[in-house]
């Protein structure tokens, strides 16, 4: 968006007093008015730059905006910044509103003048369209009609542990504290809505929501498909050959599991209920998928290894 230096557009010093920046008004529509130069595009163009000049300098609060706004650009200038990277967000009130011109049948009206054509800017629509409504210069007004101000989307990281119970996260806006709570089963691309925190609204429109976007960290423990979780554990191969028993890791503390004597390698054992919440209905869980994966022994004491050299002389086993 380009910055429009009114200032410049009336020939006025940034001090300049009301009745300075009136007279300079007045000298210049005189000059440019269209009945006085028909048919000239330049002429026209230079009339609208100068009433949009002065519907913002005669209004002391849009001139106190646009001063700040001024004072913010010109720093960014002198960094080096290009118009491209400068965070108009700041200085913008939400998305323009609609505008509706009222004839009043003067020599000036500027649906005659123009066409019908908006003559303002699209930068003056998105820095001062949501300041009410005026009676503009040659007789015309114009109505910004409220508009519903732009969803905000934001982004946050949580672990699987508060996917799995639920968190919170404070957000600063404004100079204010929010607290968001993200509800339990969450799962990465869950929206959580915070009304009214959005952009703000144009003519007086509600404000828009803030959405948090959750992204869900991965875990070392277990990978989530759905609400189902999947692990693997090592098991000895004694526990593999023989059946016992082993620790099995949950959202909520360990838990043990049963190892039938003969289980193969890879085998998975479902754990009913033992999964992530349901995001709609917290009461419900889907299951944990435990994989179980052969340790065999890497150091042998000579004992032991006899025994299992007398266990190949007895042959196979099925």
């Amino acid at each position: 968006m380009e910055y429009k230096d009114y200032y410049k557009i009336l020939g006025v010093d940034k001090n300049a007093t009301e009745k300075e920046i009136k007279r300079a008004f007045r000298r210049l529509a005189r000059q440019y008015h269209p009945d006085v130069n028909p048919n000239d595009p330049m002429a026209e163009e230079r009339f609208k730059e100068i009433n949009e000049a002065y519907e913002v300098l005669s209004d002391p609060e849009k001139r106190q905006k646009y001063d700040q706004l001024g004072a913010d650009w010109q720093r960014w200038q002198r960094m080096g910044g290009t118009p491209g990277d400068f965070d108009w967000s700041r200085w913008t009130t939400g998305r323009p509103g609609e505008r509706v011109y009222v004839r009043y049948g003067t020599p000036e009206d500027f649906e005659d003048l123009f066409g019908g054509r908006s003559p303002f800017s699209d930068f003056f629509s998105q820095i001062f369209g949501g300041m009410g409504t005026r009676t503009g210069r040659g007789g015309f007004q114009y109505e910004i009609r409220p508009q519903r101000g732009q969803d905000i989307e934001q982004e946050v990281e949580i672990t699987l542990h508060e996917a799995y119970h639920g968190t919170t996260r404070v957000l600063q806006k404004d100079g204010q504290r929010l607290e968001v709570k993200i509800p339990a089963g969450a799962k990465t691309g869950t929206r959580v809505r915070i009304s009214g925190e959005g952009g703000p609204g144009a003519g007086g429109g509600p404000a828009g929501d803030l959405y948090l976007k959750v992204k869900v960290l991965p875990d070392s423990r277990f990978e989530r498909k759905g609400d189902d979780l999947y692990t693997t554990i090592p098991v000895d191969l004694y526990t593999m050959v023989l059946g016992g028993e082993v620790r099995v890791p949950t959202m909520t503390g360990e838990v043990m599991l049963t190892i039938p004597a003969g289980t193969q390698n890879g085998r998975s054992f479902r754990l009913r209920g033992k999964g992530m919440p349901h995001l709609r209905e917290p009461g419900q869980h889907g299951d944990l998928y435990v994989k179980v994966e052969a340790q065999l022994p890497t150091r042998l004491t000579p004992q032991q290894r006899e025994l299992f050299e007398q266990l190949r002389r007895l042959g196979p086993v099925s």
